[in-house]
Order: structure tokens, then sequence, then C-alpha cells
């Protein structure tokens, strides 16, 4: 299975840089509430220090939006709209004990973070402009058609993974507890990004494997190492 990003990308955004990796045995993932907690604590501490928008992490995520032709306030990327629901509520509905654990890191580095069932996106996915005739299944149980030229998460049999990057993630390939492997993709574009995903990746595998799953291979992508095969 593969995981890359298509030309169009990487000449629309050449600052992007990217962490993936795998994990298996989820059926066996357990919640570490400490974990949790001393995330909660880092979340708090950035939060009491500035708003999302002036986190460089998201900051950079919002001029490429802009790029793409969207409006940053209206569609927000994953890791800002974890943060803005977390300052109101200081809490998240829990789903599973990996995406919990992955949505607490994501807000801790304000940097998007999603995690796919490897069951369910064929032989890999390719983040690319749509050709518009891709499906995308929400949450409430319909299907979508993205508009051509939209960036998305695609598979090659038709499935959009996500819509406007990384705006909103399907249902099609969310994490349950019937998953038995995922893959795991972080991506950023701020100054900072090549190192603080190799920090990521650091704390992702220490942090997934006190979950008690089992850890796979990992790389961090950028322009000139663009393809994740596992």
């Amino acid at each position: 299975m593969y995981f890359t990003h298509a030309d169009e990308v990487w000449a629309e955004h050449p600052t992007l840089r990217a962490l993936a990796l795998t994990v298996g045995g989820l059926t066996s993932a357990r919640t570490d509430e400490g974990q949790l907690a001393e995330l909660a604590e880092r979340i708090d501490r950035r939060q009491n220090q500035m708003a999302e928008a002036e986190m460089p992490e998201i900051a950079a995520w919002r001029e490429a939006f802009s790029r793409m032709g969207l409006k940053p306030t209206q569609y927000r990327c994953a890791s800002e709209a974890l943060l803005r629901r977390y300052r109101k509520d200081k809490s998240l509905p829990r789903f599973h004990p990996v995406v919990d654990y992955l949505n607490h890191v994501s807000m801790a580095y304000a940097i998007p973070i999603a995690v796919f069932d490897t069951a369910r996106i064929g032989a890999g996915i390719t983040v690319r402009p749509a050709t518009g005739a891709e499906s995308y299944e929400t949450f409430q149980g319909e299907t979508e058609n993205p508009g051509p030229g939209e960036i998305v998460f695609g598979d090659p049999d038709g499935h959009a993974h996500s819509r406007r990057w990384t705006f909103r993630q399907s249902a099609r390939s969310a994490v349950s507890k019937e998953s038995e492997a995922a893959l795991i993709v972080v991506e950023a574009h701020h100054v900072t990004a090549s190192g603080d995903l190799a920090e990521m990746e650091t704390e992702l595998k220490t942090g997934l494997a006190a979950l008690g799953v089992t850890l796979g291979s990992s790389t961090l992508v950028s322009e000139s190492h663009r393809l994740f095969e596992f």
C-alpha cells in the first residue's frame, strides 16, 4: 500500500511537510488517561498563551486554504476545529483510544492528524485535486461528490476520504472498534514544520506503544521524498 501527494499539490504548496506512519493491533488498544491528562495540560498552556489564529501552524494552514480559494474562517483545518471546540468545552467526545489520543496530540501541536482504517482505502491514498467523480461518505450517511480541483485524500477506487484537504474526513475510512490497522498522516506548512514533525514522530511512537497497539513503519515526507510504501 502507499501514501503520497500529487505533483499539483507540491507545485501549489512547496512548503508542505508530512509524517506518515502505520499501526496495527487496534482492537487491543486501551485508553491511557494519564497520557490524555498530560496532553490536556499542554493544550491548556498553549491556549492560554494565544488564540488559534495566532498559532504559526494554524496560520500556515489558513494561508494554504486561501491559496485553494477557500475562506479560512469558513473552512478550518482539523486541528483548528478541534482546538476551538476544546477551548469552548474543555473536553472532546470519546471515539476510540487511538483516535482520542491522536486528537489530543493534534491539539497539543496545532497540526492536523488524519487516521484511516487501512482496510477501507483500497491500494492507498494520494492527496490530489479531485476529478469531481469521487464519492465521499458523510457521517450522516449521505454521499457527496467533491468539486473538480478540490484537494482530497483519494484512493484508486474512486473514493474521497476527505473534503477540502484537512477540513473534514470521510466516514468510510474512519477508525472504529472493528478496525485492525491504520494509516496515520500528519501535515504542516509552517516554517519549523520539518523539526516539529520529527519531534511528533518520536512522541507518537512512544504514545501509541503505550496504548498497546503495534507500531509499523514511518517516514517523514517532503518534496524530495514523496512516497510512503507500507
